[in-house]
């Protein structure tokens, strides 16, 4: 079953995704400041986004929706590709290490 979220219908739709790839970085959470509230007075009412700029560090950015910009399509192909191919070697190099575990288990 899919997780679903509900969002109220008189607050906009996010521009956003979680998990979204953006040029600030990966989407991980997002918060809305509805109108009428003080946090909205005071920042602007709409949706906030947590993201994570880089995946090897523990450092989060919160923007507003006109703070973020998406990958283009060519941004996005290029990254995932390069993610792939790294996923590969890790896959690979791990491989050679259960087949030298095996032989030697063998010959044990």
């Amino acid at each position: 079953m899919q997780p679903t979220i509900s969002i109220p219908q008189h607050w906009g739709y996010p521009r956003f995704a979680l998990d979204q790839r953006t040029q600030q970085g990966l989407i991980l959470g997002l918060y809305y400041y509805p109108s009428g509230t003080e946090l909205a007075e005071q920042f602007d009412e709409g949706w906030r986004y947590v993201l994570m700029p880089n995946k090897n560090s523990d450092e989060i950015s919160y923007l507003q929706e006109n703070q973020i910009q998406p990958l283009s399509p060519q941004e996005l192909f290029t990254r995932i590709t390069a993610e792939i191919d790294f996923y590969q070697q890790q896959i690979s190099i791990l491989n050679r290490q259960l087949t030298a575990l095996t032989k030697g288990a063998n010959n044990g």
